[in-house]
């Protein structure tokens, strides 16, 4: 880019101090010149945000209410930036993230990017590249990893952006209203996305663009992903018919929908996850999210074209990327050295490995440092052999190699 676009970053959290602590963390070492970062939290949230050493740069604004669309709303009323970034709580954006994702803006019709989601593991992806119909049906799109692909609006689909991460030109925002409330949670991106195309816009997809997702605990899911309450899924489903679904096709819709929800409980009770109580209690909440749905008020909200506050940079942390290896058993004086140096502003990448074929796991540390732990023999991409022999040195520089764009390590 000849210039880059001032970006903020909003984030919205709610019952999770300290995923949002560690989120914090991630985005104040992204390497971008001109962004500001937005907090939308509860009180918990605001309690752990102000206690983050560069507190004093960060917008932090309580919210109370259980509502991601209206939280985010409020993060972007609040947000100066030409761009606004969006992530979640429990992820963690690589450092290059937001370099990658607002390089489309560069072209006049994309109004929006949305870039590629690791999972649990830190390797495999939760996440690529998608599009969505008016039914709320996505599928996958077929791009190539190594480069931008711009979708102009066509045809009856939209491409889907995850709202842990993606961005949106401020100005399309507040011309299509920013989110609908009546989302309180689950299709507020996708609703998004389908306006945007509506509106002629184009949108990017940015492969290159990666965080990582962890699917924290929530009031809504356990720690393993098995549904605790499905109220907010149901009521969002009946807003969205409301809007994009004939009404003469609602009740078939909501039965398949409703079809899918069940076998995945049942699913989860066969495999020893939930009892059957359980199955009929969620199904329960199901139903009864619907009935609220169908009579909640749905539509957008009042943006302001000028934000509550004028922009506030985050200092940029200029300090080099690094990567420390060793064996398993140096984990604790690698560890200690991996915080020293992050503490001081480099972006560290720890890799220990074992002398076993185990599985290789990557995590954002909360001390500030990205951690990969796994068998020397063992597999990183799901897709590797089991078993691949190789010198310790060698297994290193593959791994390194494998992050080296998105952690910005020179090689």
């Amino acid at each position: 880019m000849s210039e880059a676009l001032p970006v903020s970053v909003v984030v919205v959290s709610r019952d999770r101090p300290e995923a949002l602590g560690r989120c914090l963390e991630g985005v104040a070492q992204l390497q971008y010149p001109m962004f500001e970062v937005v907090v939308v939290a509860d009180a918990a949230g605001v309690a752990m945000a102000q206690a983050m050493p560069f507190a004093d740069n960060l917008k932090i604004v309580l919210f109370e209410r259980a509502n991601i669309s209206q939280a985010r709303n409020l993060g972007i009323s609040h947000a100066a930036g030409d761009v606004i970034a969006f992530i979640d709580d429990d992820a963690v954006p690589e450092p290059s993230w937001l370099s990658y994702l607002i390089g489309p803006f560069d072209k006049a019709d994309v109004a929006c990017a949305g870039g590629f989601v690791r999972g649990r593991n830190g390797i495999s992806y939760q996440w690529e590249a998608r599009s969505v119909d008016d039914r709320g049906a996505s599928e996958p799109v077929d791009v190539s990893h190594a480069r931008v692909t711009v979708f102009k609006p066509k045809g009856v689909r939209a491409i889907k952006t995850e709202g842990t991460n993606m961005a949106v030109r401020r100005d399309v925002l507040v011309a299509l209203e920013g989110f609908d409330p009546g989302f309180a949670f689950f299709l507020d991106e996708t609703d998004l996305n389908l306006r945007i195309m509506r509106a002629g816009h184009a949108t990017a997809v940015v492969p290159m663009a990666e965080v990582h997702h962890g699917y924290a605990a929530s009031p809504r899911r356990r720690q393993d992903r098995v549904p605790r309450d499905l109220f907010d899924i149901g009521a969002s489903w009946a807003v969205f018919q409301r809007k994009y679904v004939p009404e003469r096709e609602r009740l078939d819709h909501w039965h398949r929908l409703r079809l899918v929800e069940r076998r995945r409980l049942v699913a989860h009770m066969v495999a020893g996850r939930l009892e059957p109580g359980d199955v009929r209690r969620i199904m329960r909440r199901l139903d009864q999210g619907y009935g609220q749905g169908l009579a909640r008020h749905r539509g957008g909200a009042q943006l302001s074209h000028s934000a509550i506050s004028a922009f506030r940079a985050m200092p940029l942390r200029t300090g080099p990327s690094v990567v420390l290896k060793g064996r398993i058993w140096q984990r604790t004086r690698l560890r200690r050295e991996a915080a020293v140096r992050a503490d001081r502003g480099e972006r560290v990448t720890l890799i220990l490995l074992s002398p076993t074929t185990l599985f290789h796991h990557v995590y954002f540390e909360t001390a500030g440092y990205w951690e990969q732990v796994g068998g020397l023999w063992g597999r990183a991409e799901r897709d590797e052999p089991l078993f691949r022999f190789q010198s310790f040195g060698v297994r290193v520089m593959r791994e390194v190699r494998r992050v080296a764009q998105q952690r910005l390590i020179s090689l």
